[in-house]
């Protein structure tokens, strides 16, 4: 059953106006009819005692065939070829519309739906049992949500940045939908011929609304199956470089934006309500108790909420012995090295060469990432192989190519020594030094070192004041380059935005036509994830040079420069630098050094040691 819209007045090219939008809602909705009145009454009756759970399950399509995302050649109305990358999109304002005539409106839920990612249903909770003919819903955040401090979400909340990667950081507010991928100017065109497209609808006139008329009922924990047509959305659309069809960021006076949001609308089927299968929501996994009494976490103001490991709270004891054993060259399988020798406090826990040798002076493969701010990861090494930083521990401590340690013959070394087992019994209510404690003390070590209080923050307290230079710097840094609307910025904020200057995903940048090294792509086996690598902060990024997973720019200047003039064109690259031109940014001399003066104030202003910053520090 399609998408029911009510009709309203139209614009210039029928994209109905913000005013019509609005009247057709709130028709459908019956505000100011009983029908009102109903839902508030159901509301505060806590008719819900037996409540139950609504998914609503999203599949993509195109031309009503079923896609996935990433996605192969899709053929538009203009013949030409595109392949999606991302489609991820932010849901509230679920409302029930009953067989009786109320309304069930159930605000303050969110949901994420992100098909790249594998997120394609979100749940709704407190849903009572009755017969309906109809759901609503809205793509997008209403003002107080969009417009709140991001940092209030909890861990795995979909309004949570982290788990959304849809915030704007300084610019404010949630991208409601995210369109991105590849196209070719004609199907036909050459390999390597392919530019970017990337299409960020939001802000409040585009907050859209989705409706459907159906017969349904719920008595259980229930499913409703939608499509999304994408072709709908996408298929009409001319792209071309250098016009303004290649990108919108919703600003104001951007047509492109609205016609976007209109065609999103109209997008959506119904299929049908079944009930949701029993164990389709898998029951929590018991696992161990974190032991001792938690240290407080202080979460810097504008960082969202982290997900600390349950099992593994840190605590003074664990985080005192993760680090001697960080800084205890016996983890070696030599007894040579440590985790420090690779991971030096004073440059941000980096090393300062491309590649490291390790205890047995093997050359690794990949430069030594900073070691801050993993509390807010959501997966570690450049590959992101690895999901817990006690896994990524024991990965480095094991590898020929790293620390060459057989754990077993470290352990036992160790635990002669007295003086440690009292440190392990302190942390773990035993003395006994297994592997798993050695890697869960590294975990809690790691999780509590806290970058948050560079120049660059200060200036955001009002406590310090930024250079010119510096500023002009950060306004690049943030502004996106699209010549047409006359934008012409360094466009850094799609991947290093936030307080924690990354997106921590997964993209090409560019650094070759063909990668040598598969990326995430070992991970996912996907070819289309080679090159790939995860997004480094930049906080300290001054400290921990030199740069990219190979460490083949020696200076911040090489970086700029790369991105101003050097992306190369693999299939893989990431679309938001895809669609620039391909002569580059066009970046002046003064400008670049503006940027490189910028990331020099993300650098901490306070010494570390390897030493947890205090508590009460912010």
């Amino acid at each position: 059953m399609r998408n029911s819209r009510a009709a309203g007045d139209s614009d210039v090219g029928g994209v109905p106006s913000p005013r019509a939008r609005r009247r057709a809602r709130l028709i459908a909705r019956g505000v100011g009819t009983p029908r009102l009145q109903f839902a508030l009454a159901l509301l505060a009756s806590g008719i819900a005692a037996n409540a139950a759970d609504l998914t609503i399950a999203i599949t993509p399509r195109w031309r009503g065939a079923g896609i996935a995302v990433p996605s192969a050649a899709l053929a538009n109305d203009h013949g030409q070829s595109l392949r999606l990358t991302r489609v991820a999109l932010l849901v509230s304002e679920v409302t029930l519309l009953r067989s009786d005539g109320g309304t069930l409106r159930l605000d303050g839920q969110f949901g994420l739906v992100d098909l790249g990612a594998g997120r394609r249903e979100f749940t709704v909770r407190g849903v009572p049992a009755g017969d309906f003919v109809g759901l609503e819903f809205r793509v997008g955040v209403p003002r107080a949500a969009n417009l709140g401090d991001p940092g209030r979400w909890s861990a795995g909340h979909a309004l949570n940045p982290l788990v959304n990667g849809l915030h704007w950081s300084w610019q404010g507010g949630y991208v409601f939908a995210a369109l991105e991928g590849h196209y070719r100017a004609a199907a036909d065109a050459p390999e390597g011929a392919e530019r970017g497209f990337s299409f960020h609808v939001a802000n409040a006139p585009q907050l859209m609304a989705v409706g459907f008329r159906a017969d349904w009922k719920i008595t259980g924990d229930t499913t409703v199956h939608l499509t999304l047509d994408l072709a709908r959305v996408l298929a009409a659309h001319r792209l071309a470089p250098g016009d303004g069809s290649e990108s919108t960021h919703s600003g104001e006076g951007d047509t492109l934006a609205p016609r976007l949001a209109a065609a999103l609308e109209r997008a959506w089927f119904w299929l049908e309500a079944t009930a949701t299968p029993p164990g389709a929501v898998p029951a929590a996994k018991a696992g161990r108790e974190s032991f001792g009494v938690p240290l407080p976490f202080s979460v810097p103001p504008g960082f969202p909420q982290p997900e600390l490991p349950a099992d593994n709270l840190p605590t003074a004891a664990g985080v005192a012995l993760g680090e001697a054993l960080f800084f205890d060259p016996r983890l070696s399988g030599n007894g040579t090295q440590s985790c420090a020798s690779c991971h030096a406090p004073a440059l941000a826990f980096s090393d300062s060469v491309a590649l490291s040798r390790g205890a047995e002076g093997t050359l690794g493969a990949r430069n030594a990432m900073p070691l801050l701010n993993l509390a807010w990861h959501p997966a570690f090494a450049w590959d992101g192989g690895r999901m817990r930083i006690r896994d990524q521990s024991l990965a480095a401590w094991i590898s020929a190519a790293e620390m060459a340690a057989n754990p077993a013959t470290v352990t036992a070394t160790l635990a002669r020594d007295a003086g440690l087992a009292e440190k392990f019994r302190a942390a773990f209510g035993t003395p006994a030094i297994t592997a798993e404690r050695v890697t869960l003390a590294l975990e809690q070590f790691l999780l509590v070192q806290v970058a948050a209080d560079s120049r660059f923050d200060r200036a955001l307290r009002g406590e310090a004041e930024l250079s010119a230079e510096e500023k002009r710097g950060f306004e690049l840094f943030m502004m996106e380059s699209d010549p047409a609307r006359g934008r012409m910025g360094a466009d850094c904020f799609h991947c290093h935005g936030g307080a924690l200057f990354s997106d921590f995903g997964f993209k090409n940048n560019g650094l070759d036509r063909e990668s040598a090294d598969p990326g995430h792509g070992e991970i996912t086996l996907r070819a289309t994830d080679r090159g790939k690598f995860k997004t480094p902060s930049l906080r300290n990024v001054a400290l921990t040079a030199p740069y990219m997973h190979d460490g083949r720019f020696a200076t911040l200047e090489a970086v700029i420069a790369h991105y101003d003039h050097g992306v190369q064109r693999a299939a893989a690259l990431d679309p938001n630098l895809a669609k620039h031109p391909a002569a580059g940014l066009g970046l002046n001399a003064a400008d670049q050094r503006a940027l490189v003066a910028f990331l020099h104030t993300l650098t901490e202003t306070r010494p570390r040691s390897g030493a947890p910053p205090p508590a009460t520090q912010p």
